[in-house]
Formats: C-alpha cells, sequence, structure tokens
C-alpha cells in the first residue's frame, strides 16, 4: 500500500510516499480502508519531535519509533481481529488510528464509532481530533452553561472552528478571536463576536468571559486572567513558542500551579478520544448544530505542502487527506 513515512524527525522535507507493508490485524484491532483522513496540529508535532519532552515520553529519542503520521480517520472496515465486536467489514466508521495517511491503517474499537449520516468521508474525517478536543476542553474542563460568555482564541483553526459550534449549541454567546482573512469565516460558523487580532486586543473592551479557551496560543496569563470573569475558568488547549525542550507546555504548568491559590480555574488537559465522545458529536453534527470546515482536500502526495501551510497557519479548519 501507499503511505507517508518518515525515518527522522524534521520539517515536512523529510517525509516521503513509499509502497509499504499493509498492516496485520491482531486480535483487539480493526483494519481499515483509509477513504479520508484528518491533518491535525499534533502531526506537526509529531513529525518535528518537538518538543523534546515528547521523545522523552515514548515517540522516540533520536529518531521516531513510527514511521506513519496522522490519526484522525474515516473508511469502511476491512476486517477486525478475534478479540472484536461491534464492527463488521464494510462499515463505514470514523475515529482515531494509527497512521492514517496511508490506504490501510489499524485502530481499536473503541475509538470509533459510525458515521454520521449527513457528511461525506471527507467531513467526518475533519472530527474526531479536533472536535473531540473541543467538547471536551467546553464540556468537561470549562463546563459551559446555557448564557455563560465564551472567548475563543484560534477561532478559525482546526479545534477552534469546533469549539465556536460547541460552545453556541451548549447556548453560551461566543466571541471569536482571529486574523484578518478569517473573520468573515468565524462569523459564519455562528460567533456572536468576532475580535480581529490584527486590529484590536482581547483586553480592550474590558469584556469578562466565564470561559476562555486559549487554543494554540502564547498569551502571557496575566493578560488571559484580566479577561476572565472573577470565577472565570481558563482552559489552555495546546500552545506554541517556549522552546524546543517545553513548547508551550511551560505556560499551562504555571496556570496549573496558580489556580489553587485564585479564584480562577485555570488549567490544561489532554484530550482522550473514544466512541462515547464520537458518538455525543455525531448527534450534534445530525442535528446541524456542528458542521466541519474543510478548507481542502489533498493527496498523499500532498500531505507535506499541506502541513506547510498548517504551520504557517494559512489553513482555515481542516485540511484533509484522500488516498
Amino acid at each position: 500500500m501507499k503511505a507517508v513515512v518518515r525515518d527522522r524527525y524534521g520539517s515536512a522535507e523529510v517525509l516521503d510516499l513509499r509502497d509499504v507493508e499493509r498492516p496485520q490485524v491482531g486480535d483487539d484491532d480493526v483494519l481499515l480502508r483509509v477513504r479520508a483522513a484528518g491533518l491535525d496540529r499534533g502531526a506537526w508535532h509529531i513529525m518535528a519531535g518537538r518538543p523534546y519532552l515528547m521523545r522523552i515520553a515514548g515517540y522516540g529519542l533520536r529518531r521516531p519509533k513510527a514511521a506513519g503520521l496522522g490519526s484522525e480517520v474515516a473508511g469502511v472496515v476491512e476486517a477486525v481481529g478475534a478479540a472484536v465486536t461491534g464492527f463488521r467489514a464494510g462499515e463505514s466508521v470514523f475515529g482515531t488510528c494509527r497512521a492514517s495517511f496511508a490506504e490501510y491503517a489499524l485502530a481499536r474499537p473503541d475509538r470509533l464509532a459510525r458515521m454520521p449520516e449527513n457528511l461525506t468521508l471527507e467531513q467526518a474525517a475533519a472530527v474526531p481530533v479536533s472536535a473531540v478536543t473541543a467538547l471536551q476542553a467546553l464540556r468537561d474542563r470549562g463546563r459551559v452553561e446555557a448564557g455563560q460568555r465564551v472567548l475563543v482564541i484560534g477561532a478559525s483553526g482546526g479545534v477552534g472552528t469546533f469549539a465556536v459550534q460547541i460552545a453556541k449549541a451548549f447556548g453560551a454567546q461566543v466571541t471569536g478571536v482571529c486574523s484578518t482573512p478569517k473573520v468573515d469565516l468565524v462569523r459564519s460558523i455562528g460567533a456572536d463576536h468576532v475580535i480581529d487580532y490584527s486590529h484590536a486586543d482581547i483586553t480592550d473592551d474590558d469584556q469578562r468571559y466565564d470561559v476562555v479557551l486559549d487554543i494554540g496560543g502564547n498569551r502571557p496569563l496575566s493578560q488571559l486572567r484580566r479577561v476572565l470573569t472573577r470565577h472565570g475558568t481558563l482552559v489552555i488547549v495546546g500552545g506554541e513558542g517556549g522552546g524546543r525542550w517545553t513548547g508551550g507546555i511551560d505556560r499551562q504548568l504555571r496556570a496549573m500551579a496558580l489556580s489553587p491559590f485564585v479564584r480562577q480555574r485555570l488549567g490544561t488537559f489532554i484530550a482522550n478520544e473514544s466512541s462515547a465522545d464520537l458518538d455525543v458529536l455525531r448527534a450534534l453534527i445530525e442535528t446541524g448544530a456542528v458542521t466541519p470546515v474543510i478548507d481542502r482536500v489533498v493527496a498523499l502526495q500532498q500531505v507535506p505542502d499541506a502541513i506547510r501551510d498548517l504551520a504557517a497557519g494559512r489553513v482555515r479548519g481542516k485540511i484533509v487527506v484522500a488516498p
């Protein structure tokens, strides 16, 4: 089969489209014929091996342990392992897997779900990591309730476009933060207000928010706290900057350390993809409350250019790879 692989850490130049062996199905595996794969920010971090703490955490110190990339997937079940129940060959599913930038991929059954009836395979592939992250950030960490004011920093990206829509579905009043070329997009997905950070700052209007969701940002904690209500909640999702070793993790650690000593709740989390939350998202999608925003669909050989565009901030919503 064809797959995007690499033998070392680095920029997009390390990626190569090669013929590799098709994965072998273990007892607990589901083998998928990949119809589409979402590109999320995590793919860049895994490709680059940065921050270096990722390597220590198990991705491989000097070179990657796994050659493939990609985790979001939508496709057709090709085969199931002897211990797998609930899925059968020929079913269309979406979820997360190992190395989805390929023609076939292995997945765990507890990270797959039935496809939303009103989505194409390309749209469904944009959901699993980004939408689950947004859902858990708002529902579990932010505890968003109807009538609250929610600020989404990074509202035009993969997680952000889902966060705006999910927060609206929860009944919140949503303000999105993005750059000038993406203002119309953020308005079109339901944001009540949009702050163009090229011309204004989140602190300019003295507005206070019950929940601030900071996606891939680098603003100081002091600035984020100034726009929170007295008992508001800050949820940091990812982050950039901070050096090669820690990336944005140092800011997240400072937030968690400060939180016990202030009235505001400050913190971060690591998303946990699951069939249960994919089912929650499918319900929101099938009612029309949430719709994936697709920047474009690319072929496997175009993955390096797609990752460059993602890293440079030139993507609206999600790029999807269609083998």
